[in-house]
This record gives C-alpha cells, sequence and structure tokens, in this order.
C-alpha cells in the first residue's frame, strides 16, 4: 500500500524559508516522478514541479521558479521541497503526489496517490 506522509509546514514571515519533506513507502520509485502541488482556500490544487526519481531531474511552475528547489533522498525515499524568498501568496496547504504509472506532468488527475498535506502560511 503507497503512502505519503509530508511535514515540515508552519508560519514563516514573507522573504523567510521553508523545507517540506515528503516520506514515500510501499512502492520502489526508481521508475516514477513525484511532484509537489498546492492548494489555497477556494482555489484549484495547482502545480508546484516535480522529479523524476531516477536522475532527480525538475522542473516548476513559473510562480516559483527561482525560489523552490526539489531534491530527494534515495536512502530515505524522501522528497524535499526546499522554499526560498517565500511570499504571502505560497500560503497553501502543499502535497506531494505520487502517479501509479510514469509521469512527468502538471496535471494533477494523473497523480493517484496523495498524502494529508502540510499547512504554510507566509505572513506578511
Amino acid at each position: 500500500q503507497v503512502q505519503l506522509v509530508e511535514s515540515g509546514g508552519g508560519l514563516v514571515q514573507a522573504g523567510g524559508s521553508l523545507r517540506l519533506s515528503c516520506v514515500a513507502s510501499g512502492r520502489t520509485l526508481s521508475n516514477y516522478a513525484m511532484g509537489w502541488f498546492r492548494q489555497a482556500p477556494g482555489k484549484e490544487r495547482e502545480f508546484v514541479g516535480n522529479i523524476i526519481w531516477s536522475t532527480g531531474f525538475t522542473t516548476y511552475a513559473d510562480s516559483v521558479k527561482g525560489r523552490f528547489t526539489i531534491s530527494r533522498d534515495i536512502a530515505k525515499t524522501t522528497v524535499y521541497l526546499q522554499m526560498s524568498s517565500l511570499k504571502p501568496e505560497d500560503t497553501a496547504v502543499y502535497y506531494c503526489g505520487l502517479p501509479r504509472i510514469f509521469y512527468f506532468g502538471d496535471d494533477k488527475r494523473f497523480y493517484d496517490y496523495w498524502g494529508q498535506g502540510t499547512q504554510v502560511t507566509v505572513s506578511s
């Protein structure tokens, strides 16, 4: 059974940094990509970025490019989202997602497994 568990959210001032973690279990990840998404109140869940597990290759949404970095620790089966220069508009619940098959895109419909989410609040 695939399980994703996020952690690391919290309250931070604008301009600050946070690092989120997503621990995956129940599946060998070498042939997959994992994604980070976020959902603000009253809005759709939106793509933040993703990473190919085997190579570490990443892509990012334009809104976070240059500020957020995704990485992974293979031994710990953990994906990280390092967030810097945070803005109030980054406030959201952040989720990691894993597709059932290999998919390296930004469409949330293709992600089958989700964590419970972790709240990030950026104050101005």
